[in-house]
């Protein structure tokens, strides 16, 4: 059984296990960090193509302390953890006492995997022989399309899984394309700080996970998120010859905001100005019906397998270390 067969069969159950109380109503995504930031696809796709199933995303300690007073029987309630972090167990236990049903995506074992009612082994984005359809951002996304073909039938079903099926091979060819590029804006951005990264729409998520997992969290550089759709309210005013913003291009209805942004970026930013395209990445590879929703799937593991280790290397700070983080109380 591949990844898709998977996660269409467990989707069944669950909705198979939720009709014995009533129905699948609504749906709760559920992480804390990237793998908050790795629902987003999932999050924008039923936002967009569900009908009758609701959907909100929260972060772990939100959700833990205050919990929707919807969250009940009709409910699936989805988490993600790769080892258990502790916010998100207390979140899942939370729910699973509501009475949602429960999914959980890991890669180690821990409580997350013995409160759930169905578990699904994703593997991590950082590792390079990883499958770009096997990764959590993935893995959500295809469980929020296969809850809308289960609930209501999406016509582009057949499309998107065969989407997972080519987009590994894409992801490969994109990450022989950037590297020079990641290499020239790493040099380009050593000393700049902050590093503003901007997206809008299906790249949004991408685009958060970059700044405060791969800038933030691994290199300890501020790095605020903008969206592309908000730059003209406020933002745009810290623009000037030297600030650094790395924009992303999605592919999809959101592009046109994304080229809005561009326009005024090349207009009034410097040579510190850095733009990556979804269109030249490989993105169009895909059949135009279901393309927006994987500008995420693709984004994502280059911005941190690529330009974040670039930005490592001639920084020569090393991504796997922490100043807080396993290290204090916290």
């Amino acid at each position: 059984m591949n990844i898709q067969e998977q996660v269409a069969d467990i989707t069944k159950q669950a909705a198979q296990k939720l009709r014995q109380n009533g129905k699948l109503e609504n749906v709760v995504w559920v992480a804390a960090g990237g793998s908050f930031g790795g629902f987003y696809p999932a999050q924008y796709f039923m936002d967009h193509e569900s009908v009758k199933v609701t959907s909100e995303s929260f972060t772990s300690n939100e959700f833990a302390l205050n919990i929707p007073k919807y969250v009940g029987n009709n409910t699936l309630a989805i988490f993600c953890s790769m080892r258990g972090t502790k916010e998100t167990c207390v979140a899942a236990k939370k729910a699973k006492a509501a009475g949602a049903t429960v999914i959980a995506l890991y890669v180690l074992e821990s409580d997350l995997t013995k409160i759930s009612d169905f578990n699904i082994k994703y593997e991590s984005i950082a590792e390079d022989t990883s499958r770009t359809e096997h990764v959590n951002s993935s893995i959500g996304l295809m469980l929020a399309m296969n809850i809308v073909n289960e609930t209501e039938g999406y016509p582009n079903y057949k499309e998107a899984m065969h989407g997972f099926e080519i987009v590994d091979a894409i992801y490969r060819r994109a990450v022989k394309v950037t590297k020079p590029l990641a290499q020239k804006w790493a040099q380009q951005n050593a000393d700049r700080n902050p590093i503003y990264v901007m997206g809008s729409g299906p790249t949004y998520g991408a685009a958060y996970i970059f700044s405060i997992c791969n800038i933030e969290e691994m290199l300890q550089i501020a790095s605020p998120t903008i969206n592309s759709c908000e730059f003209f309210h406020g933002p745009f005013e810290v623009l000037d010859k030297s600030t650094s913003v790395f924009q992303l291009i999605s592919v999809g209805r959101l592009r046109a905001a994304d080229e809005r942004a561009v326009r005024f970026l090349k207009q009034y930013g410097g040579d510190k100005v850095y733009l990556l395209d979804g269109k030249e990445i490989g993105l169009n590879d895909l059949d135009d019906s279901i393309s927006e929703y994987f500008n995420h799937i693709l984004f994502a593991p280059i911005l941190n397998n690529v330009y974040m280790r670039a930005l490592s290397k001639v920084t020569s700070k090393d991504y796997n270390t922490r100043r807080y983080m396993w290290k204090v109380a916290y």
